[in-house]
């Protein structure tokens, strides 16, 4: 079985870009190479890019991913201000601009999400201590890649979202990652777990962990409905499935490959739910009318309908334990960013 080679998001770009910056305004001499140390604790080394203005780009390498920017340069520039104070975030050539709610950032913001902001944060107070700065992330033809994305729909503008929560870039879809699940899960049953948590990602982990202390968890990343069939076949129990709104709506609907690319049925998943509880059509509307699931689980709230996510999580629940026969017991849970539960849906529940 042949190993995917993982890489560094754009956050680990832009942040060691904003290092070799500072350290270059410091020593006066643009660093090769510098290093730092992502979320997830690896150490990322990458070269450095002198720029004529004196910013400092990396190349982004996504390892085995196919994202759509590998390849390109994630550039930086961090301008000093006078005296101490906070880190100001522009977006440069190519980075977009957040221009809706209810995404991490808020609108009139560069798209650069919260944890990229964080390790560049870091990346210049580690040279500069508490000084001013103002730091530019450039992704030269960004805008143009854009239009590959979901950026537009999501309304973020003019370019790339600077993205990434452990700092690392795990391949996402090829045979060799099912091969890789398979393996885990058949190791996982090997050890006697045969009630297991299932979620897509490094957030849903977190909250699962939290939500089912000592219980095993496995990240099936897209793959929920090649996971569940594994599960089947290897003669696991019982499978917890949790995450959040974004991905699990998908799975309310029927959909069991969960990549952008192959569907997307959030919204009418949510409406069918709402609509059976007899909520208004107004509502609905505003729900189709909302880019990010994010700001349809904020309008819901706001009108007292919360009650659609466990209506979603039996839905959900449903097609699981369709896509399994009936020969896996399924549980599925809703939560918010913050891990809180919205919905669930037990066996004893159903």
């Amino acid at each position: 079985m042949k190993s995917l080679r993982e890489g560094f998001t754009t956050g680990s770009c832009a942040a060691a870009a904003a290092l070799a910056c500072c350290l270059w305004q410091r020593d006066g001499v643009c660093p090769e190479q510098v290093r730092i140390v992502v979320p997830e604790g690896r150490a990322f080394a990458p070269e450095i890019l002198p720029h004529a203005d004196g910013g400092c780009g990396v190349i982004k390498d996504s390892g085995d991913d196919p994202d759509v920017t590998d390849g390109m340069e994630v550039v930086a520039r961090v301008d000093l201000l006078p005296g101490d104070g906070e880190i100001q975030f522009c977006a440069g050539e190519g980075v977009g601009t957040i221009t809706q709610p209810g995404l991490k950032i808020p609108p009139g913001e560069p798209a650069i999400n919260p944890v990229p902001r964080k390790m560049i944060e870091e990346a210049v107070r580690s040279v500069f201590g508490g000084r001013a700065a103002r730091v530019t992330i450039s992704i030269p033809g960004g805008a143009q890649t854009a239009r590959r994305t979901f950026n537009p729909r999501l309304g973020v503008e003019g370019g790339l979202s600077v993205l990434g929560t452990s700092g690392v870039v795990r391949p996402m879809s090829a045979q060799a990652l099912r091969d890789s699940l398979y393996e885990e899960l058949k190791m996982r049953v090997a050890q006697g777990r045969r009630e297991l948590v299932f979620t897509f990602g490094n957030q849903g982990e977190e909250a699962m962990r939290a939500l089912f202390p000592g219980m095993c968890v496995v990240q099936v990343s897209n793959e929920l409905g090649f996971m569940l069939d594994a599960a089947r076949e290897l003669g696991v129990r019982r499978v917890f499935l949790g995450g959040h709104p974004g991905k699990l709506c998908k799975v309310a609907a029927g959909v069991m490959q969960t990549h952008s690319k192959c569907a997307d049925a959030r919204r009418e998943a949510i409406i069918t739910q709402l609509g059976r509880m007899g909520a208004p059509v107004a509502l609905l509307e505003e729900v189709y009318a909302c880019n990010t699931t994010q700001a349809a689980m904020a309008r819901i709230h706001a009108v007292g309908w919360d009650g659609v996510w466990d209506r979603l999580a039996q839905a959900a629940r449903a097609y699981c334990r369709a896509r399994v026969f009936g020969e896996v017991e399924i549980a599925a849970v809703f939560v918010d960013e913050r891990g809180n539960v919205l919905g669930r849906c037990t066996e004893e529940e159903r």
